[in-house]
């Protein structure tokens, strides 16, 4: 088993320097960072493809391979072993961040399924890093480098590779399960587990847990187990609390939250709701219009304009908490969740 490396020229997105320019100016009034932002000249990337794979490959096989990560007809643009950025290192830094290696990425789950509808099964993970090369003007500091990076990855799901990867075992080992003395320490004991590993318990969720584990369940519980509740939580759309109960000022309210939106559409009067309170879009009665749909189903052919019923759809998403502590992950789910719930309503609904 090995990891062999193909890296790939991107396009650098346009307002890459211009916002680092701008976090360390800002960072430089506030900080030890020196004001480099006028030293950088200009910032290169490329995508460098980790695959890890069982057995050597064939002809046929690197050739499949090589196919699928160049993604375009351009072939010089992806190289085997050879980054872009190698020769001359003066005056520059090069950073290269990639998913956490304790953890397989949903990247590399897609990216492996492919290869092996392909035929490419020794290849058992393949994973994407982010490389950036910066040019500068004139040296710059350690602190300043150091700053740069902090901007340039998510350090919740990504780390920085401080050399081509030979191997994902990360050395990490499993730690043992430690129980927390919540029915000799009370209180103080979970203060402590959640101010040692940020579970984001309130004085709330202390007081409630804590009269959970010593009163009712007479138990202390493992750490496992409030790392659980801390994320039960902290769940990043808050959906289980719509149909929670309602209790302001010591009283409870006879209906949730999702009952009270419920209550805006009866059942058994007449309505445009076609589909209402499902996991997929809601739609409202539509009306007929011009449609461009294939001429047939079964083989290529023309699209044609037809006259069809459509109804209008609308979705919403509520995915506020990940993309306050996460927020490119947090706003992937989102998006994902507005396609996925626009293009899986209909019939089945």
């Amino acid at each position: 088993m090995k990891i062999i490396h193909y890296y790939r020229k991107t396009e650098t997105p346009h307002s890459l320097l211009p916002s680092i320019k701008e976090q360390l100016s800002q960072l430089s009034s506030s900080s030890k960072v020196e004001d480099a932002s006028t030293k950088i000249l200009s910032i290169e990337t490329e995508s460098c493809f980790n695959v890890q794979i069982d057995d050597e490959l064939d002809t046929t096989s690197t050739e499949r391979l090589e196919w699928l990560l160049r993604e375009t007809f351009e072939k010089d643009g992806l190289r085997l072993e050879t980054s872009t950025f190698d020769g001359d290192s003066a005056g520059t830094l090069v950073a290269e961040f990639g998913p956490r290696m304790t953890f397989t990425s949903a990247f590399s789950s897609n990216a492996t399924s492919i290869c092996a509808a392909c035929g490419l099964t020794s290849i058992t993970r393949l994973e994407r890093s982010k490389r950036y090369k910066f040019t500068f003007s004139s040296a710059v500091s350690s602190v300043t480098e150091a700053a740069l990076k902090k901007m340039l990855y998510d350090r919740m799901t990504e780390e920085e590779y401080l050399k081509p990867l030979t191997t994902f075992e990360s050395g990490a080992k499993t730690e043992p399960v430690v129980w927390v003395p919540i029915m000799e320490e009370g209180r103080k004991a979970l203060e402590k587990i959640n101010n040692e590993k940020g579970l984001g318990f309130d004085d709330f969720d202390l007081d409630f847990y804590t009269e959970l584990f010593k009163e009712k369940l007479g138990r202390n519980p493992t750490d496992v187990e409030c790392f659980d509740m801390g994320q039960s939580n902290s769940e990043h759309s808050r959906h289980w609390y719509f149909s929670g109960k309602m209790i302001i000022d010591g009283e409870t309210k006879p209906d949730t939250l999702f009952q009270m939106v419920k209550a805006t559409l009866p059942k058994g009067v007449p309505n445009n709701s076609i589909i209402a309170f499902h996991d997929n879009s809601s739609s409202i009665r539509g009306y007929e219009c011009d449609a461009l749909v294939p001429s047939s189903v079964t083989e290529a052919g023309k699209m044609e304009v037809v006259k069809k019923t459509l109804h209008p759809i609308l979705t919403a998403e509520t995915h506020n908490f990940p993309s306050a502590v996460a927020p490119f992950p947090g706003a992937e789910t989102g998006t994902g969740g507005r396609l996925r719930d626009v293009m899986a309503t209909g019939r089945g609904a």
